[in-house]
């Protein structure tokens, strides 16, 4: 953890026997970007990654190679990988929807391949317009040309604790996927609570069912907090072993397909919660609440981080006059 006041919360015996790394995971600029309908430029882009890449970050998600079409706000996704300064020690992954943005990607020479493909089947219709086995040879040659080339390759498995319009996701079902993708060679997996539905008791189950099959992969968490549950949720994760979060700066980002979504849980919280327990980030929370409040004003809108609007725990108030 970076030098900060939030040390002195630290100092308790106590709360530094759960001190274990944690890698947190920035997605912000593509999972956060992508839903907004005014353009962010380019170099403002190059330049928020530049920062997050020196704020202590395991990874950060970049961009996606998907077609311009599709996603215009990241329609500059080469611009931005060249742009940027690759800071030693931090990995630089993209979304890759299909082979045509593989190819861009290994291009510019991303260091992992983030693929996605849903759980549910009316999520992925909804989300990829095609369905789950489609999906999964479509992607299987991905992996297969990530292989030719010695790109990792990690998979987000969206809607793994629920879908809003098929409910509740079995552990079977999800297994169901994880076993298929671990066959072919997938370095890590992502379990993403895409529609804010887990709930702690269910996402130890999962983490304790996928770890336990698979000890081998890098198991990532991505929650949403469109219930409130995000933090409660990645507390639970841990707590069964998980040390890799994916998070967004903010808040910013969410669901299409989830009424209500409030957006992924945030960066600078979840960071705040996990050095305040003892929990080894190596994120800087000062760097990161410049950030988020920098990112406020680009976007110009508020953005539902907590953290931003009351501060750390540490910061303190000059007492009200007495009479």
């Amino acid at each position: 953890m970076a030098a900060s006041n939030l040390q002195t919360h630290m100092s308790n015996p106590h709360l530094n026997q759960n001190s274990r790394k944690l890698h947190i995971q920035e997605v912000v600029t593509r999972d956060g970007f992508q839903a907004e309908s005014a353009f962010i430029p380019t170099e403002e882009k190059i330049a928020l990654i530049n920062r997050l890449s020196r704020a202590g970050y395991a990874k950060i998600e970049v961009t996606s190679f998907t077609s311009p079409k599709a996603i215009p706000m990241l329609a500059d996704a080469e611009a931005v990988m060249k742009g940027i300064d690759r800071v030693p020690g931090v990995e630089y992954t993209v979304l890759i929807p299909n082979l045509k943005g593989a190819e861009r990607a290994i291009s510019v020479g991303v260091d992992e391949f983030n693929l996605v493909m849903s759980v549910s089947e009316a999520h992925n219709l909804a989300n990829l317009k095609m369905g789950r086995e489609d999906s999964f040879n479509a992607l299987s040659s991905v992996i297969q040309l990530a292989h030719q080339h010695q790109t990792p390759v990690n998979i987000s498995l969206s809607t793994s604790f629920g879908c809003p319009m098929s409910g509740i996701t079995s552990l079977a079902d999800l297994m169901h996927w994880i076993d298929r993708f671990a066959a072919v060679g997938v370095r890590g997996i992502t379990i993403c609570d895409t529609t804010g539905m887990a709930n702690p008791a269910q996402v130890q189950a999962v983490c304790e069912a996928a770890q336990s099959k698979y000890p081998q992969l890098q198991w990532t968490l991505h929650f949403h907090n469109t219930r409130g549950m995000g933090l409660a949720n990645a507390l639970a994760a841990v707590n069964s072993g998980i040390d890799r979060f994916d998070s967004s700066l903010g808040g910013l980002g969410g669901c299409p397909y989830a009424p209500g979504a409030t957006g992924n849980i945030c960066t600078e919280e979840l960071v705040h919660m996990f050095d305040l327990m003892g929990f080894n980030t190596h994120v800087d929370i000062d760097a990161l609440l410049a950030c988020s409040k920098d990112l406020q004003s680009l976007i110009a809108r508020p953005l539902p981080s907590q953290l931003l609007m009351a501060g750390k725990v540490d910061k303190l108030h000059t007492a009200p006059c007495q009479p």
